[in-house]
């Protein structure tokens, strides 16, 4: 059975840094969409940064370009997200999601989701 398992997260001042990791078990890695989504409180799930494992093709929401970095490991089934001059309004709960197919920032497209890593920005 695949899974994703996050790592990372946790708390940051305004400006700093963190990093999340997410891993898929399983082979299941090859020709999927990895994603990054994050949810607010009593908000629903908005993705913020794809990549597409085969050729590694990346994409972003506006509100996190520039600051945000997806990345991979494919040597380890790994994605993950550098989080740069981060602030308050970046404090959500991060989710690590997988599809079959292109890449998206819609959530109801996600087959497989991670169990979520908090982060907090304080300022």
């Amino acid at each position: 059975q695949v899974q994703l398992v996050e790592s990372g997260g946790g708390s940051a001042q305004t400006g700093g840094s963190l990093r999340l990791s997410c891993t898929v078990s399983g082979n299941e890695y090859s020709s999927r969409c990895m994603a990054w989504f994050r949810q607010f409180p009593g908000k629903e799930r908005e993705g913020i940064a794809t990549i597409y494992t085969k050729g590694g093709s990346t994409a972003y929401v506006d509100s996190v370009k520039g600051r945000f970095t997806i990345s991979q490991d494919s040597t380890k089934n790994s994605v993950n997200l550098q989080m740069n001059s981060l602030r308050p309004e970046d404090t959500a709960m991060y989710y690590c999601a997988m599809r079959v197919g292109g890449c998206s920032h819609v959530a109801n497209l996600y087959q497989l989701w991670g169990q979520g890593t908090q982060v907090t920005v304080s300022s």
